[in-house]
């Protein structure tokens, strides 16, 4: 072969290769959409926390309900979770306490 024909080779490869990096430029920039794998992991969404019911909150509505008139069934509430006195109640016993203490007076 000759050498013009040898040259006329490359400079066809580097057009083609020019084109190549050309169309990768133009899918990385996003104007063409590009094939993704997805991921085989899922992704676990954190489950909504429950509100935390405080002492004081507690406290307030067996006041409310202790003033209402209502001491000795606010009493045996107290007593039905385990405690002489609302600070020996366990916290996790707060949400059914004040379900229970919702009902008093409306019976």
């Amino acid at each position: 072969m000759s050498k013009i024909k040898l040259i006329l080779d490359v400079v066809s490869d580097m057009r083609s290769l020019a084109d190549s990096i050309q169309a990768v430029a133009e899918v990385m920039a996003g104007n063409e959409p590009v094939e993704t794998k997805e991921p085989t992991t899922t992704v676990k969404e954190p489950k909504p926390k429950k509100k935390e019911i405080t002492l004081e909150e507690v406290r307030a509505k067996l006041a409310e309900k202790s003033q209402a008139g209502l001491t000795a069934e606010v009493r045996e509430i107290i007593k039905k979770y385990g405690g002489s006195k609302l600070s020996e109640v366990d916290s996790k016993h707060y949400a059914n306490m004040l379900k229970d203490v919702e009902v008093l007076g409306n019976e």
